[in-house]
């Protein structure tokens, strides 16, 4: 065996402290996050986690040498997709008036199995992987990452990506015809809503949240008057979430702070003007 196949064959079965700490740190913060998606109560966190860990995913692919797999991570999946979800999550929200009812008996059982027969395959594929010969990142990447990684997709393994296409295209489509309600009552004309309107109780737009210029968060109700909190300043969906802030004692005591201030003054003005 001449030296350079025993120098890439030694970098093939060995890695570098560095790699080793890398692996092993960010891998761990990796798996955390991937659990921590699934375990989350709130949906934002869920999307929060599922973000950093495919952070951590781009980084591995960057420090494995492929760059474009790494930007398309980082600005597609991350910045794009997953950051769209999350907006989308935050702003609609899950009211505990959601039903959490299946609409498709047994559909746990069946992602159960589904689940354990991936897991199956996962582990006989990663048990029958050997590698037989190493090439090296400077082969592997000549001609340059986009052009290796195209090469690869197109002649190789066309036909698993074409496969993946079709899936993606088969769950969206799934996932709209599941999410799509059927019209059970004849839609409502714009004279009838006007007229349901009129005859509510609050007539104008609802008053803005926050109390004055010192808050402005739609968390945070809007004070009456007389102090107390409006119920009509604030999303019902953070309110049935207890998401609510309340600054009214806050409120409270800055106005009675004031008008001590302003009696003490005006007692002043009047020992001043005898």
């Amino acid at each position: 065996m001449s030296a350079p196949t025993e120098l890439l064959a030694a970098a093939a079965s060995h890695t570098s402290t560095g790699e080793a700490f890398q692996f092993w740190v960010l891998g761990t913060v990796a798996v955390i996050g991937a659990l921590c998606t699934i375990l989350m109560k709130k949906a934002v966190h869920s999307a929060l986690c599922l973000a950093g860990t495919m952070i951590i995913l781009a980084v591995f692919y960057l420090a494995n040498g492929a760059y474009f797999l790494g930007v398309v991570q980082i600005v597609v999946y991350t910045g794009a997709i997953m950051m769209l979800f999350l907006f989308v999550v935050m702003l609609v929200g899950v009211t505990a008036a959601d039903s959490l009812k299946e609409t498709i008996k047994g559909q746990r059982w069946w992602a159960a199995a589904c689940g354990l027969g991936f897991g199956v395959l996962l582990i006989a594929g990663i048990g029958n992987a050997s590698l037989k010969s190493f090439n090296g990142l400077g082969q592997a990447n000549a001609n340059g990452n986009v052009e290796g990684l195209a090469t690869l997709i197109f002649t190789k393994y066309v036909f698993a990506f074409e496969i993946t296409g079709a899936l993606l295209i088969t769950s969206a489509v799934g996932a709209m015809v599941l999410t799509h309600r059927e019209r059970t009552e004849r839609a409502k004309t714009q004279r009838e809503m006007s007229e349901e309107r009129v005859r509510g109780k609050h007539l104008p737009p609802l008053p803005a949240p926050g109390v004055y210029a010192r808050h402005n968060a739609v968390d945070i109700a809007g004070l009456l008057p007389d102090g107390t909190p409006s119920e009509l300043t604030v999303n019902q969906t953070l309110r049935g979430r207890g998401q609510i802030r309340d600054v009214s004692s806050e409120a409270l005591a800055d106005l009675k702070a004031l008008e001590q201030r302003s009696e003490e003054r005006l007692g002043r003005d009047e020992e001043a003007v005898k």
